[in-house]
């Protein structure tokens, strides 16, 4: 078992469970190697050169080093069974999978011994992530709060991060394509995802969502054109928890398993929480039950 720690990631919590943690792994006849990743990016090397060799990958941190994980598995072209003990600030994805975020050994219980759930990839121009594919208002707080930040405040950090960005609603000119529908648009944010919790935000973007149905929840939220629209829309871009029944023609909603943002100039993208690039076109596409990670029986 290949067990990769971010030590760097969430409160710390579960370094002072280390120990028990991998005497779970030990009782389950597994023969454990210890990785702490060191730097982004260290995470997908350390799986894609060695990954082989292993039975089970175990990773304990946040969503962005499960990603990873994930990356360095498909770029290896490799399926081996992944546990995840969630420590991050959001743990978004682990949140969808009913993983316990404050009960690390409680978490490395169910990566040892749990059930395998096959769940839904994406693919962004080539690029595999876990749950979300975002541009826009908010989306760059994930990455670009500082780490101190995130580790004293949690959740909270990226609430003081995002409400500076209400400052200065700035839209993108994109166009979208899906299923034969071709629209283009002023947008505030846009978001394809696999998952039932954003920014630690469970329920946000509706109900029946399947992790594994082979089609992402798509939203897009336009730019209001006068102060009537703006007023309509503010407060759910303030509670972001009011989006989910949120009903306005600013609000587009659909579940696609391929759809095509394009735009003059470049794009910056969020992938999983983590800065994922710029760029003209982006193609992301669903990959059914790609991959396979441990879940409570």
């Amino acid at each position: 078992l290949l067990f990769i720690l971010n030590a760097r990631a969430g409160h710390g919590q579960v370094e002072g469970h280390l120990s028990s943690i991998i005497d779970e792994m030990v009782k389950a006849d597994f023969e454990v190697r210890v990785h702490t990743t060191q730097g982004r990016g260290d995470a997908t090397k350390i799986v894609f050169e060695e990954a082989s060799n292993y039975d089970r990958i175990i990773c304990s941190g946040g969503d962005g080093t499960l990603d990873e994980v994930v990356t360095g598995l498909t770029s290896l072209g490799k399926r081996i069974p992944i546990g995840y003990i969630p420590a991050g600030s959001t743990n978004d994805f682990g949140i969808s999978l009913g993983l316990p975020k404050e009960d690390s050994l409680a978490a490395a219980k169910i990566a040892v011994r749990g059930k395998p759930f096959f769940c839904d990839l994406g693919s962004f121009n080539g690029n595999t992530f876990v749950y979300t594919a975002a541009f826009g208002l908010f989306t760059a707080t994930s990455y670009s709060t500082p780490q101190n930040l995130k580790n004293a405040f949690g959740h909270f950090a990226y609430l003081i991060e995002g409400a500076r960005e209400l400052t200065d609603l700035k839209s993108y000119s994109v166009e979208v394509s899906h299923d034969g529908v071709k629209e283009k648009h002023h947008y505030l944010v846009g978001m394809v995802t696999n998952s039932s919790s954003i920014g630690g935000m469970q329920g946000i973007l509706g109900d029946n969502i399947e992790l594994n149905d082979g089609l992402f929840e798509v939203t897009l939220i336009r730019r209001p054109h006068n102060l009537i629209e703006l007023n309509e829309i503010l407060p759910a871009l303030l509670d972001v928890g009011l989006l989910k029944n949120f009903e306005s023609d600013m609000v587009e909603r659909f579940k696609t398993k391929e759809v095509t943002f394009t735009t003059k100039s470049k794009l910056p993208w969020t992938l999983d929480g983590e800065f994922g690039g710029e760029t003209t076109v982006a193609t992301i596409q669903n990959l059914p039950k790609a991959m396979e990670i441990m879940v409570e029986e």
